[in-house]
């Protein structure tokens, strides 16, 4: 049996605590799929696309299916607490795994404020709340009142968090019951009280064509689906992950998808005909927050109305609590590699990594001030989703070609096929997410790594292992590709290149920047020499630690 770590260690450098099965990591996964996205996604998609918001739901989950499985392969492989910044550091270095988990970081430190934020953007619709409560400007943004409220909330998530990584999963696993239930309930009711097969035909099933069915994905769709790969995140305090984390990632990610498709079949057939007459631009209610609730009270169903106006507090701030968990283990990866401030991997006596639970409570504050909706990050954050999950396939083809002995509960079946499409599916995200997140997202990237260059030059000139910047140099014609084709292209660009054949374009750089940072990947050594420093983390109870099989 491995070696697993005490979760009473007083170790300030020690490891965190193995306490999660199966279904708190599916949990885990699922919590995060099923949050403000469901009560917000369908009525976005259906401005966007009309009825031809259901290829754009069937569309994101195929591409995300993809992504998923990959991950599922390498969480159960390589189970460390953090995993998507660890894969790429494993086979392209320490630069590039940082340049993974900063994008990690950002996306998952910034959802539990968004997550707040579409809780008080609905509730704040209810009556009884816009008499007593103040809580939002006119434009949006939240009055001091507000800020309270919402750090109220923020406050609940990191008490939850430091007490321990059990009982956030208990937790979770409470309102992920409740979270699931609300949303199957809202699409029975809807579809046998309040169903019209001709809204899915008025103006046309595409109205916009296709540049409306894709222009919906990364406006709440992918934002929406994310989040199987927490289980991942996680996977250091699984007490089983390779048997587990890759069940969790698959079953989430299904589980989710059919819930979100149905959602928006019962939106589309619930919604007043006569409301669609003029197009789809406003088709509950021109300022209305709360589509499902305004469609529960016109079939008649105020009591499911008054379930989800709950279920704007609970689905949302359940997804709050697991990015809170989640962000602060991506900075604890870091912090152990020395990537971030060291002291972000101290854990209590609990296991749990208190510096980094902190960390995610104040930038959390701080990303209250200057967003004003919910929708105002939904697209930069789904960007930089995407560019975490690229390096997932890149890693996982270079992994199978340079650390083949190792043992893999779960394989991705016609990998040399599957991965590479990953890869332009992640691509593709990024590119519909729009010209402006991703130049944003590289000013972002720009700023870490200044911390991190100003972290690591603080080392002992001993400890600062090579950069491996070789290795990593795909990364920057890659990024930098993507602004020159969002620049040209039709989403948020200039749209100099024509329909269509930005859509190759992309892919065909996508396959590219594949093909090169695969040749410019770590030897098989390097790769199991950087394996086998992280033992400690990999280890599990399931068998001996899997740095072993590369020795």
């Amino acid at each position: 049996m491995a070696t697993t770590v005490s979760s009473t260690s007083h170790d300030p450098s020690g490891h965190l605590s193995r306490d999660i099965g199966f279904w708190g990591l599916m949990f885990v996964s699922l919590g995060s799929i099923i949050g403000s996205g469901w009560l917000l996604g369908a009525l976005t998609a259906a401005t966007l696309a009309g009825p031809a918001s259901l290829i754009s739901w069937v569309l994101a989950a195929f591409m995300l299916a993809l992504l998923a499985l990959v991950h599922a392969e390498l969480g159960a492989s390589y189970p460390a607490a953090g995993g998507t910044a660890r894969f790429p550091r494993f086979v392209f270095g320490p630069l590039a795994g940082f340049t993974a988990g900063w994008m990690a970081w950002l996306q998952a430190v910034t959802i539990a404020p968004i997550e707040v934020e579409a809780t008080l953007s609905y509730v704040d619709h209810i009556s009884w709340v816009k008499s007593h409560v103040n809580i939002l400007r006119v434009d949006g943004t939240l009055t001091p009142s507000g800020l309270l409220v919402a750090s109220v909330f923020m406050l609940a998530f990191t008490v939850i968090n430091l007490v321990g990584v059990k009982a956030m999963a208990e937790t979770n696993g409470v309102t992920v019951v409740w979270k699931t239930a609300v949303p199957l309930l809202t699409v029975v009711v809807l579809v046998l009280l309040a169903f019209h097969p001709s809204n899915f035909t008025a103006g046309g099933f595409m109205p916009y064509g296709m540049h409306g069915v894709f222009a919906a994905l990364p406006a709440g769709v992918v934002f929406a689906l994310q989040g199987f790969e927490q289980a991942i995140q996680m996977a250091g305090e699984a007490r089983h992950p390779q048997r587990d984390v890759s069940r969790a990632v698959i079953a989430s990610m299904a589980v989710g998808a059919i819930v979100y498709l149905l959602l928006e079949v019962a939106f589309i057939g619930a919604l007043d005909p006569g409301n669609l007459a003029h197009g789809w631009a406003n088709p509950v209610g021109k300022g209305d927050f709360g589509p499902y609730a305004t469609l529960a009270l016109a079939a008649g169903a105020g009591w499911l109305a008054v379930m989800l106006y709950i279920d704007a507090v609970i689905s949302p701030a359940g997804t709050g609590l697991v990015y809170v968990a989640t962000s602060s283990r991506l900075s604890y990866a870091l912090g152990r590699e020395n990537e971030l401030p060291p002291s972000l991997a101290r854990v209590n006596v609990r296991g749990v990594p208190v510096h980094s639970i902190l960390l995610a409570f104040v930038v959390g504050l701080i990303a209250f001030l200057p967003f004003p909706s919910w929708q105002s990050l939904v697209g930069l954050v789904t960007s930089a989703t995407a560019i975490m999950y690229a390096f997932a396939p890149v890693s996982l083809y270079a992994l199978r070609q340079r650390d083949p002995d190792r043992p893999r509960p779960y394989q991705l079946p016609a990998y040399r096929i599957l991965s590479p499409a990953a890869f332009v599916s992640a691509n593709l995200i990024i590119y519909w997410s729009s010209f402006e997140a991703i130049w944003k997202l590289c000013l972002a990237l720009a700023l870490g790594l200044a911390i991190f260059g100003v972290t690591r030059m603080r080392l002992p000139a001993a400890e600062r292992g090579p950069l491996d910047v070789r290795s990593a140099i795909w990364i920057v014609p890659w990024l930098l590709g993507l602004v020159v084709i969002g620049y040209f292209g039709r989403y948020g660009g200039t749209n100099a290149i024509p329909n269509w054949w930005d859509l190759v374009l992309v892919a065909m750089f996508s396959i590219v920047i594949y093909e090169v940072a695969e040749k410019l990947a770590l030897n098989g050594d390097q790769v199991r020499e950087l394996i086998t420093a992280e033992t400690a983390d990999l280890s599990s109870d399931d068998q001996a630690p899997l740095s072993a099989a590369g020795q």
